[in-house]
């Protein structure tokens, strides 16, 4: 058996249901009093701060004004949330404010004012001497922002079942409790179970959880930061995998490439022998939720038609813009 690639590439298996970013730009480094007119061009004082490595350049956050017009409250605000999101985009358990601040750009101080505040507001909470972690209240936050967003997704994949001659048709989100896994979390089979399907408990809990295997994993995790898709990588591959799951780290870098480039990913017998497949991403304002996948006998489909590979990707569109932003009353 082949490895699995998205349109191009040497063939590899699936499944199972792989189952069971009108800104201004900021100086990098540049850290502005909140209410200050902006600096002169070419201007290049600075407030001190500590030695360390370069700052990663970042773009302004959007509405950002160079004006000088902003009150100090909004400026305040985005310095929050700039701190908040590097937790998220950084990885790992904990962050000191040193390292924070090179990567958001502002000075240490602020960073370390930010979250002295936020651990009284029980945002952050200290684990060890000069390290900081989110607290969980955190994951009530995304809870609630997620409520409802999926409502409608057992008719986008009974649809998408229906246009496939019958294919099996799996929604895969990200664990939120891993943070480097997905869970199926709806399906449309019609009389079909996962008996039926040769999938075990064991494989749901093993196989199809890990991102390295299965079209869906794979879709995935191209779209992961870096930092967690050097965690998949270092994880061995699940014993029950199909024989054409990936097994060379240089290879599945390479696929994750053309999911990338391509949109979707094909897989031949990845996670269980006997199944192809083809998953496609679901996006959230700029960020992976998800996948929709598509499952076939590879007696019925030793191939995936041009047709099934559309099909796949528009009901990823579909539930890709049941969680985008919707725009404001003053945008609109």
């Amino acid at each position: 058996m082949g490895h699995s690639t998205t349109a191009s590439g040497p063939r590899a298996s699936a499944a199972a249901p792989d189952s069971a970013s009108g800104t201004t730009a900021k100086t990098p480094g540049t850290a502005k009093a909140p209410g200050t007119a902006a600096k002169a061009p070419g201007s290049t004082a600075k407030a001190p701060r500590t030695t360390g490595h370069a700052k990663k350049p970042r773009q302004e956050p959007k509405g950002a004004s160079s004006t000088g017009s902003r009150t100090s409250g909004s400026g305040h605000a985005e310095r929050v949330f700039l701190v908040q999101t590097a937790f998220a985009e950084l990885g790992g358990s904990a962050h000191g404010p040193g390292e924070i601040a090179e990567f958001t750009g502002l000075d240490d101080s602020v960073v370390y004012r930010i979250l002295q505040s936020g651990i009284y507001q029980r945002i952050f909470e200290r684990v060890d001497r000069g390290l900081y972690r989110l607290r969980t209240s955190a994951a009530q936050l995304a809870f609630t922002a997620l409520d409802h967003r999926l409502d409608g997704a057992q008719a986008v994949l009974r649809d998408l079942r229906e246009a496939t001659d019958g294919g099996l048709a799996f929604l895969y989100m990200v664990a939120p409790f891993s943070g480097a896994q997905r869970q199926c979390v709806d399906m449309a089979v019609g009389d079909s179970d996962l008996a039926e399907l040769g999938m075990t408990p064991r494989d749901v809990l093993s196989v199809t959880r890990s991102l390295r295997t299965g079209a869906s994993g794979r879709t995935i995790l191209a779209y992961l930061p870096e930092v967690l898709q050097q965690r998949v990588l270092a994880e061995p591959v699940p014993d029950q995998a199909g024989p054409g799951v990936y097994r060379d780290n240089d290879a599945l870098v390479a696929s994750l490439a053309e999911v990338r480039d391509l949109g979707h990913a094909l897989g031949y017998e990845e996670c269980m022998a006997g199944w192809n497949s083809c998953a496609a991403p679901i996006m959230w304002d700029g960020s992976i939720m998800g996948a929709v996948l598509l499952l076939k006998l590879k007696s019925v489909m030793p191939v995936a038609p041009e047709s099934l590979i559309e099909a796949t990707k528009e009901a990823a569109a579909v539930l890709s813009r049941y969680g985008a932003a919707r725009p404001s009353a003053d945008q609109a």
